[in-house]
């Protein structure tokens, strides 16, 4: 995996990619501020997690790239499943693997242990698609993959807030 673009390094994959408006914040309802009832985690939920991570080669986050869509997260709670599909904005991306690794490690992070976890190349819109699924689907390249330093340090800076 190459790590992102600097000014003098490498020309950027897609050096002028399409941007798309950020969905507006989930208004929250008093039966979520309500401690005494539980508290499902549903689709919106998810992406919420997810919308804000950064892009490893652009200024711009996932949502803005139309990299996360919420119609493409999937939660059931009742089965602790949740499975998101990503579309990469280009389909020879070599960012793909990264950007499926620092969805899942928002993922691990953020919610409770029970949850099995899917993260996905929305289908036929990579040309590695099987490869990057199969990596991400690793439990062991996984924690492989988050044992290298360097690795661990450019999913962070996709994770980290803007400023």
């Amino acid at each position: 995996m190459v790590g992102p673009s600097t000014g003098g390094g490498a020309p950027l994959e897609n050096a002028n990619p399409l941007i798309y408006r950020r969905s507006g914040e989930r208004p929250v309802t008093a039966q979520e501020e309500d401690d005494e009832l539980p508290d499902c985690i549903d689709d919106r939920e998810i992406f919420d997690l997810i919308r804000s991570i950064n892009d490893p080669e652009h200024p711009l986050t996932l949502e803005e790239l139309n990299v996360v869509e919420q119609v493409r997260v999937k939660v059931n709670d009742a089965e602790s499943t949740v499975a998101v599909e990503f579309t990469p904005t280009i389909p020879h991306c070599s960012m793909a693997t990264l950007i499926g690794l620092s969805i899942k490690v928002k993922l691990i992070r953020s919610l409770p242990e029970r949850f099995k976890l899917d993260v996905h190349i929305t289908p036929g819109t990579h040309a590695s698609e099987h490869a990057v699924n199969k990596q991400l689907a690793d439990k062991e390249r996984v924690a492989a993959a988050l044992e290298n330093s360097h690795l661990l340090e450019v999913v962070n800076q996709c994770l980290s807030a803007r400023s």
